[in-house]
């Protein structure tokens, strides 16, 4: 069964508070976005990998990803206006595919063995997707900040990304979605919304997105722990 990577690089980098896409942030020396994709590329259930990503980004994931040996890339392209219309442009690349697995560019620390991991439990079940244990107490608030309950936390799953899907499953989704008009901002939503279920594969807590300057350090020390320094 083939599946194609669709990463998603297209978004804003306001909070990070710089002009630079936060794909190209270094770590240890390394664009964020290479130390994505190379995981995808040395991930065995991986046989493709397509990019979607801003207009002005597509020449430089090119030459990056040329320079850093990432043989499996056949297909960068001009991202939408919110993350769902980006997931569609990606989708529409992973040509022949039998599962799609949709994956946070700014999550550069996932590593091979989870993306194979998840891609094995989409493939047996036809819908998965990367998560982890929540650790904090979570509280439900109100509008004006007032706890209002307090779920149970052994129910409680902070979801990561990649989110793999078998491809047929996940264009009924994004036609149901368009079709209701509803723009989600989780792929496993979607599918959730046409009455399919997604299980939950326990990956790596090191698996951040990176969102704010704090993360940088957080993800330049992981790496290192790994050894990677670069």
């Amino acid at each position: 069964m083939k599946t194609t990577a669709v990463i998603v690089a297209a978004g804003s980098s306001t909070r990070m508070g710089g002009q630079i896409s936060k794909q190209f942030i270094s770590l240890n020396g390394t664009p964020a976005i290479v130390h994505t994709l190379r995981a995808f590329q040395q991930a065995q259930s991986i046989d493709s990998i397509a990019v979607v990503c801003r207009k002005t980004d597509i020449s430089d994931i090119e030459r990056l990803s040329g320079e850093n040996g990432i043989t499996k890339l056949t297909a960068v392209a001009e991202g939408g206006s919110t993350r769902q219309q980006s997931v569609k442009n990606g989708v529409a690349l992973a040509q022949g595919a039998d599962f799609i697995a949709i994956h946070d560019g700014a999550r550069p620390l996932v590593t091979p063995q989870d993306i194979d991991k998840v891609v094995a439990d989409a493939q047996k079940h036809g819908a998965a997707a990367l998560g982890v244990q929540v650790k904090d107490t979570i509280k439900v608030v109100d509008n004006n900040g007032f706890i209002l309950s307090t779920p149970n936390r052994s129910s409680l799953i902070a979801i990561y990304t990649p989110q793999v899907f078998k491809t047929d499953m996940y264009m009924q989704a994004m036609k149901k979605a368009e079709e209701d008009n509803k723009d989600y901002t989780d792929d496993c939503q979607l599918v959730e919304a046409l009455g399919k279920r997604v299980l939950v594969t326990v990956g790596s807590a090191e698996n951040i997105k990176l969102t704010t300057p704090e993360d940088i350090a957080v993800a330049e020390s992981f790496l290192k722990r790994r050894g990677n320094l670069k």
